[in-house]
């Protein structure tokens, strides 16, 4: 039984920064790739980071590029998203996401998905 859980939301000042983790059992970590989403309310649910499954390669949304960054532990098997400068904007549910073999910018591509943190920036 797959399962990914997601800690490490919470609420936070415009311009503060959350570290997001998502610990997996139950699947060969090393041989997914993962990624991160969030869907407002009333929003649809969008794509904000990706990674390898060896770590190599990443990619991000334009919106959170050069403010959070993606990153991976196979030993451990969790996945983290470091966010920086948040925005209210950047409020939403976070979701993290796993799929064989690559990564994709497409949510329903994934196969397994946690059940959500939910991140709330105050301006």
């Amino acid at each position: 039984q797959v399962q990914l859980v997601e800690s490490g939301g919470g609420l936070v000042q415009a311009g503060g920064s959350l570290r997001l983790s998502c610990a997996a059992s139950g699947l060969t970590f090393s041989r997914h790739a993962m990624g991160w989403f969030r869907q407002a309310p009333g929003k649809e649910r969008e794509f904000v980071a990706a990674i390898t499954w060896s770590g190599g390669s990443t990619a991000y949304a334009d919106s959170v590029k050069d403010r959070f960054t993606i990153s991976r532990d196979n030993a451990k098997n969790t996945v983290y998203l470091q966010m920086n400068s948040l925005k209210p904007e950047d409020t939403a549910v976070y979701y993290c996401a796993a799929k064989r073999p690559l990564y994709s910018r497409r949510w329903h591509e994934y196969d397994y998905w946690g059940q959500g943190t939910q991140v709330t920036v105050s301006s």
